[in-house]
């Protein structure tokens, strides 16, 4: 809220006052309207400097706002950079691994048990043969089986022989995706960083409006002392016109008089020359008359 004048302490001048009130009385009013202009002027002195401040105090917030402004945009530049790297990784990695399935279905490796599994079942029925009592029929039935497994197995390590570059085809892959992965979380790490200067300039732009306002503020608490500071500074001027009218009319009052006085002391001075050409006897305050008028 603006803090207003205190308008109990200021000085009002009418026409009816400049006419009817005496010097003195005038010459008090001047004085009045003097010292209130002067305090008002001083109040507006500091609310300008109050004002001033406080617009640089906004400048301040909006070159902070500015500066955020321009660290998010750098860095929301380097998201972008990133976004790009890691998108081109994604998709060179998924092409990889799209040659690591083309591979696989072309030598069928995906297909039925594994190298593993099938080592694994071998063992198992090899121990069986070994520890088990079996008729002659189970014992030819369960050679067949280790046989056939058998066969599977070597023409499985054949079509990985075949494809041996399948796994360094899948290192390279996963590696390509280990670079994405980077770059995925470096998108992260800037973009939060960028969201954090974002706040900032919304929090330094909200508070250089705040200071603005009360700039604002303070620029009109001080056009309302200025104003009033001319008011009686204008009314000051009248009042000092209105003491050079009444200096001047006693100026002419008096200059009236004393032509008057001047007029009244030639004209009795000539009366007592007229005695003294006559034969009069004069007396010493006559004789002084003359000679103050140049008579004698």
């Amino acid at each position: 809220m603006a803090d207003s004048i205190d308008e109990s302490k200021n000085v009002t001048v009418t026409e009816e006052d400049l006419e009817n009130k005496s010097k003195g009385e005038l010459i008090k009013l001047a004085g009045q309207l003097r010292d209130r202009r002067n305090e008002l002027n001083q109040m507006a002195s500091e609310r300008a400097s109050a004002r001033d401040d406080l617009n640089a105090k906004t400048r301040e917030k909006v070159d902070e706002a500015q500066e955020h402004r321009e660290k998010r945009d750098e860095l929301n530049e380097q998201v972008q950079e990133h976004k790009d790297q890691r998108n081109e990784l994604n998709a060179e990695a998924n092409e990889l691994f799209d040659k690591v399935d083309n591979v696989k279905n072309d030598l069928e490796l995906d297909e039925g048990t594994s190298v593993e599994q099938l080592k694994e079942e071998i063992e198992d029925l090899e121990f069986k043969q070994q520890t088990e009592v079996l008729s002659s029929e189970d014992e030819k039935e369960l050679i067949e089986k280790i046989e056939t497994k058998r066969e599977k197995l070597q023409e499985k390590q054949e079509k990985l022989d075949q494809g041996g570059d399948l796994e360094e085809l899948k290192e390279e892959a996963e590696e390509v995706r280990s670079e994405a992965s980077k770059h995925h979380q470096k998108v992260t790490e800037l973009a939060d960083e960028a969201q954090k200067h974002h706040n900032e300039m919304i929090e330094a732009y909200r508070e250089a409006d705040e200071i603005r306002d009360e700039a604002d503020e303070k620029h009109e608490e001080f056009v309302e002392a200025q104003e009033a500071a001319d008011q009686h500074h204008e009314d000051f001027v009248r009042v000092q016109k209105r003491l050079r009218e009444l200096d001047k009319k006693e100026e002419e009052q008096e200059r009236s008089q004393r032509e008057e006085k001047q007029e009244a002391a030639r004209e009795e001075a000539e009366e007592i020359y007229q005695k003294f050409k006559e034969g009069e006897t004069l007396d010493t305050e006559d004789l002084m008359k003359l000679q103050k008028a140049g008579k004698l």
